[in-house]
């Protein structure tokens, strides 16, 4: 199967053989939301592994189209995982689901918020709040947050609950766009398209 612009893609039935999405963890994101939520809708069983970064599941999965990665669209750093591995992933699916409530949280209900821990993605809810460190996830900035190593978190409404915090402010929930890149052996990635040509040129090619 090829695209209009003649780059071969993966069929929707290839993705039958899918059995395995890694994605961030600890428990409680929304990318493990996604990730269960992916196989719900198709009615199969499927495993979830959770990981600190996104692109340690590139270590731990298999490249042989029945692994994936899920990343979303505000991942900042989703171009890296996609150009790096022309090679061996190839985005198959993307789909659109709200995120869980993201909220700002902490350990009392009147916590301070002289220092504030949150995954780079959601940090411009709080970027006037006052100073702010980062974290690898919405869990794990609720676990640090836990910790005391930090007054307030950005997080997800489970990971906050999970974590024993009291929820300060909620934003609500997120309509965010999934995106789903499958492991191919190596060798089957999809060709580099040929530049684009506009209908009018082809149409002009034709006459």
């Amino acid at each position: 199967m090829t695209t209009a612009h003649g780059r071969a893609t993966v069929g929707t039935e290839d993705l039958s053989r899918l059995t395995a999405i890694h994605t961030l963890g600890p428990t409680g994101t929304n990318l493990e939301k996604a990730a269960h939520h992916w196989f719900a809708e198709r009615d199969r069983p499927g495993a979830v592994v959770l990981h600190a970064e996104v692109e340690h599941g590139l270590d731990a999965m298999r490249f042989d189209g029945s692994e994936a990665i899920l990343a979303c669209a505000v991942y900042p750093r989703l171009h890296d995982l996609v150009f790096s591995n022309l090679h061996r992933l190839v985005m198959v699916d993307s789909f659109l689901l709200d995120t869980h409530h993201m909220v700002l949280a902490g350990r009392t209900a009147d916590t301070p918020l002289s220092a504030i821990v949150t995954h780079p993605a959601p940090s411009c809810l709080v970027s006037a709040r006052g100073p702010i460190s980062y974290a690898s996830s919405n869990s794990q900035a609720a676990a640090l947050c836990a910790a005391g190593r930090y007054d307030a978190c950005v997080t997800t409404g489970p990971a906050a609950r999970a974590a024993g915090l009291t929820v300060v402010e909620d934003f609500g929930p997120v309509p965010m766009v999934f995106t789903l890149h499958l492991g191919i052996p190596y060798g089957e990635a999809p060709r580099t398209a040929p530049p684009h040509r506009s209908r009018a040129a082809a149409d002009r090619d034709e006459a």
